[in-house]
């Protein structure tokens, strides 16, 4: 058994609609473009996600949880290569939209993004997981923003405008 577990938390505000963003957390094309390069996701309570981190870290996770456009609770099975310390590893993602801070800034929505990271044994094998994990996530989040906030470019005459979102 494990002596503890340790988490993390990361909010982000972004200037968007609530389900934009929420697609951005299941579209396999648009994770490609702020967090994994290779990611598979069965989009359903009971699914799969899975997101390949280059060679080294290829996770995946059963969804938990699964109240669109609201909640996505992810439950990771075991690393291979880390000891086995009696916990689970979950993050937890809560959408929420900000009505006062779209009249205040101008825009359409803001969406507050917020992920819990929790169940990380404290043992010293788990340290770099740990660490590699929160600052991630602290370096994701923000690209998750720019992607979504982002003005569109004029379409230049000709070929039709590129959807960030589905890649088309």
């Amino acid at each position: 058994m494990s002596d503890g577990t340790r988490g993390y938390a990361q909010r982000v505000d972004i200037n968007a609609d609530i389900e934009l963003v929420w697609r951005a957390l299941l579209e396999p094309a648009t994770l490609a473009q702020w967090y994994a390069p290779a990611a598979r996701v069965d989009a359903r309570e009971g699914g799969v996600y899975r997101a390949r981190h280059g060679a080294e870290l290829d996770r995946e996770a059963h969804i938990d949880v699964f109240l669109p456009p609201r909640r996505l609770r992810l439950i990771y099975m075991p690393l291979p290569n880390l000891p086995d310390a009696g916990t689970v590893v979950v993050e937890d993602f809560l959408l929420d939209r900000d009505p006062n801070a779209a009249r205040v800034q101008g825009v359409a929505a803001v969406t507050i993004l917020r992920l819990m990271g929790s169940g990380i044994p404290e043992g010293a094998a788990w340290h770099p997981t740990y660490v590699a994990l929160r600052r991630g996530w602290e370096r994701a989040l923000p690209r998750l923003k720019i992607l979504l906030e982002k003005p569109e470019a004029p379409a230049p005459s000709g070929p039709p405008k590129f959807n960030r979102l589905t890649g088309n």
